[in-house]
């Protein structure tokens, strides 16, 4: 079964440059600690020094790089010890996310997310690829948070679950599967489009539980 992502839409060049940028960082198709080159990128990416610049401001409040006087730019380190800080956070947030968009999501939204449901609930995991997959919880994830109508929330979420999946995608190949974790979305995409805000919290509760245990499984 193909993963269906949607190409993304962008407002700027500079838009652009911050998501396809995140996304590489997040992946760590961008390894940590390696330097940012500036001109590669723009050719890369196509832009120019200007909004690519912009794109690394953004990314540096996103902690995902880092810029040193003389020294240049670096995608961070994936601190395994943020674990315990992220799950806490994500812990209070998610339920409250998921509840919110239960509630509030808009006809539209709430088409998207039965649409992602039915994907998920005919997914193979074991016919995909560990990238597709970390693409596809990724998409799942923004499509939640963006539910809620909140910016505020979904800005601060989308954050902690990038540097959530940047640990992730460390430990990926030491994981004997990710595929249990992908399926618990069907569930939880299921309570939101029928506006079942407890079992919605509940759900996405428990899996923020599961994806911390996992990991620490392996550590």
């Amino acid at each position: 079964m193909s993963l269906e992502v949607p190409e993304p839409t962008y407002g700027s060049l500079a838009d652009r440059a911050y998501h396809q940028l995140r996304d590489q960082l997040v992946l760590l198709d961008i390894a940590p600690g390696a330097a940012i080159h500036e001109s590669q990128l723009s050719g890369e990416l196509g832009v120019g020094r200007t909004p690519l610049r912009e794109a690394l401001k953004k990314l540096e409040l996103d902690h995902l790089v880092a810029s040193f006087p003389r020294r240049g730019t670096f995608a961070t380190q994936v601190d395994i010890t943020d674990l315990a800080h992220l799950s806490e956070m994500r812990q209070a947030l998610e339920p409250v996310a998921a509840a919110r968009s239960a509630r509030s999501a808009t006809d539209s939204l709430r088409g998207e997310l039965a649409s992602k449901a039915t994907q998920v609930t005919a997914l193979q995991p074991e016919l995909e690829d560990h990238r597709s997959l970390m693409e596809y919880d990724l998409a799942v994830h923004r499509l939640i948070y963006r539910a809620t109508g909140n910016p505020h929330l979904e800005e601060t979420l989308v954050r902690l679950d990038n540097l959530a999946t940047r640990i992730w995608c460390l430990v990926l190949d030491r994981l004997p599967t990710i595929g249990e974790h992908i399926i618990e979305h069907a569930d939880l995409l299921t309570a939101i489009v029928q506006a079942d805000a407890d079992r919605a919290s509940k759900l996405a509760s428990a899996h923020v539980a599961h994806f911390e245990e996992s990991v620490r499984a392996v550590l």
